[in-house]
């Protein structure tokens, strides 16, 4: 149903800095975490300026900040670099609507599964393009199948899976391209599916591009979402680590955000 392009050779260097983003005309309310400038619209909010943006048509990155990734930015330059430099940054953990609470900016947790979920809603209505990259094998095709069910009418134009190397990523971004996304979602985890997107984003041409972790898995069936009351206590990380154990890396990370932030340092 979903179809792939035959991978074809490039010369493009992939270890090469992206190019500088283009400009919002009109940028959303944000409070600076860790060196990032978070956004503090709410899930409509959010959706509305993503709709903006596509209408702008240049080229956007859209990033779901977690507490992992900012401490990993922490650490990793060209990561930090696409935080604070991206178009958008959504608080997409607990943990970040946590520290900007104590910064008395109280913000409404906007998840990457969840705002993933609304932009496919949006393209059931709107025709906006969807492409989805990532996961293993098979996944993204069942994901797709599954959310035109939900979303009667959203256009999921293409996927593919996320079993590349990374000095492929030109030749991955070029079979994308050949299907003109308006979105593109990609499933690479923190911080490859970032640094994919802002290497290849004048190849891929699409107009709005945001790393969504493992969103993909969660709408093919092959990961449950932790149940709403778990999500309510703020412990959808525990259930994660739980259903899958080889988390447990990203998990341990949690610690050091929590002192990066009582530090002061946010």
């Amino acid at each position: 149903m979903y179809s792939r392009l035959k991978e074809r050779k490039s010369t493009m260097d992939t270890d090469v800095n992206a190019s500088s983003p283009p400009l919002v005309s009109d940028p959303p309310p944000t409070r600076e975490l860790l060196g990032v400038q978070v956004s503090t619209l709410d899930m409509r909010g959010t959706v509305d300026f993503i709709e903006k943006l596509i209408a702008e048509g240049r080229g956007h990155v859209v990033t779901t900040v977690d507490s992992f990734g900012l401490v990993q930015a922490q650490e990793d330059s060209e990561l930090r670099d696409i935080y604070q430099n991206c178009s958008l940054a959504t608080a997409d953990s607990s943990g970040v609507v946590w520290a900007l609470g104590r910064k008395n900016t109280p913000v409404e947790r906007v998840s990457g599964v969840d705002l993933v979920d609304e932009l496919c809603k949006l393209s059931s209505r709107a025709g906006h393009r969807i492409f989805l990259l990532g996961s293993e094998p098979g996944v993204a095709e069942l994901a797709a199948e599954k959310l035109n069910l939900k979303h009667p009418g959203c256009n999921i134009v293409g996927t593919r899976h996320g079993y590349f190397p990374v000095e492929d990523a030109d030749i991955v971004a070029q079979e994308v391209a050949e299907f003109k996304p308006d979105i593109l979602f990609v499933a690479l985890g923190i911080p490859r599916q970032e640094k994919f997107i802002a290497r290849t984003m004048e190849i891929t041409g699409a107009k709005v591009a945001m790393g969504i972790g493992g969103s993909l898995d969660v709408f093919s069936g092959r990961a449950k979402r932790a149940p709403k009351f778990v999500q309510g206590m703020k412990m959808e990380w525990l259930w994660r680590l739980i259903q899958n154990p080889s988390k447990f890396s990203k998990v341990s990370r949690l610690p050091r955000f929590v002192w990066l932030v009582l530090r002061g340092k946010s």
